[in-house]
């Protein structure tokens, strides 16, 4: 029969190692980032019921869920663009994933992934390109793979 006595006794099957702590990737986190890789990069959020009028500018990674009508530029970070959200912007970015809707020229040094329900109407820029069954583009492709995905942009 078991009893507490007895629980407390027994050693863990596995003693965690405080010099290796497990990676711990919360829920939030886009696909891209990955187990192993680079250290984890800060980001930021904009919710669905932000508006912004204006420049966005940034040195993190950004996913915006509201409305953006103005230049974003995130020196070489990844942009996420979420379903609900609405951008009219000229955007520079390292990576750009658009699940939501985008009126203007994108220009990132990595990728640009237009997942299923996304758009995008205007002239991308980019070194690779992914666009899902399902997504919206209307404008000019221009792929350069010699660009530096790491450097800023």
């Amino acid at each position: 029969m078991w009893s507490k006595q007895q629980s407390v006794a027994e050693p863990p099957a596995v003693s965690p190692s405080p010099a290796s702590p497990s990676p711990v990737v919360p829920f939030n986190v886009p696909p891209s980032g990955r187990l192993g890789s680079t250290p984890a990069r800060s980001g930021a959020r904009l919710g669905a019921s932000i508006q912004i009028k204006g420049q966005v500018t940034g040195s993190e990674d950004l996913q915006i869920d509201g409305i953006v009508n103005g230049p974003i530029s995130l020196q070489g970070h990844e942009l996420t663009v979420g379903s609900a959200a609405q951008l009219t912007s000229e955007i520079h970015a390292g990576h750009v994933v658009a699940y939501g809707k985008v009126v203007g020229n994108v220009h990132a040094r990595g990728r640009v992934d237009i997942k299923k329900d996304g758009s995008i109407i205007g002239d991308i820029s980019s070194a690779r390109i992914s666009i899902e069954d399902g997504a919206h583009f209307k404008g000019r492709i221009e792929i350069d793979p010699t660009k530096n995905p790491s450097a800023a942009n």
